[in-house]
């Protein structure tokens, strides 16, 4: 399956990308290999470098796929991001372009959030961005316009 990257709605980035015969991959500098590229991973890779040379994450921080149990069902979440003490900062639930960000990205982000416990949020699939600060204490949750820079 040979991948066409549609233009997204977050800052350009250059990614090594092969083809064979079928199929296309890029490079995930995260986990040093190359992945199949499809929709969803197009806006993962985007989004990682978003968050890394924008936002000024720390590469190092930074974990992708990371696997949960939620009722007994193993889950995956797209990318988490911890600060130098090892606590959760940032979880990012990412979609493929087609796919429009509706309530049901929204509850799948807030299910893994009652394992996880992180205090942002942010789904997107590259072309429409949301961003939730959550207060566990009020048990209350703030859209934010943009993603806060890193300040850990």
């Amino acid at each position: 399956m040979i991948f066409e990257p549609v233009q997204l709605n977050l800052p350009p980035h250059s990614f090594k990308i092969k083809h064979d015969a079928s199929v296309t991959y890029i490079f995930d500098e995260i986990r040093r290999k190359y992945l199949v590229l499809t929709p969803e991973e197009w806006v993962r890779q985007h989004f990682v470098q978003f968050i890394i040379k924008d936002k000024k994450y720390p590469k190092s921080l930074v974990k992708l796929e990371g696997g949960l149990k939620l009722n007994s069902l193993q889950k995956r979440t797209d990318v988490v991001v911890f600060n130098p003490s090892g606590e959760k900062v940032l979880m990012i639930e990412c979609k493929a372009p087609s796919v429009k960000i509706s309530q049901n990205a929204f509850d799948q982000i807030a299910r893994y959030n009652m394992v996880h416990r992180v205090p942002l949020l942010a789904v997107s699939n590259g072309l429409e961005h949301y961003f939730c600060k959550i207060d566990f204490e009020r048990q209350s949750y703030q859209f934010l316009p943009q993603l806060p820079d890193y300040i850990y």
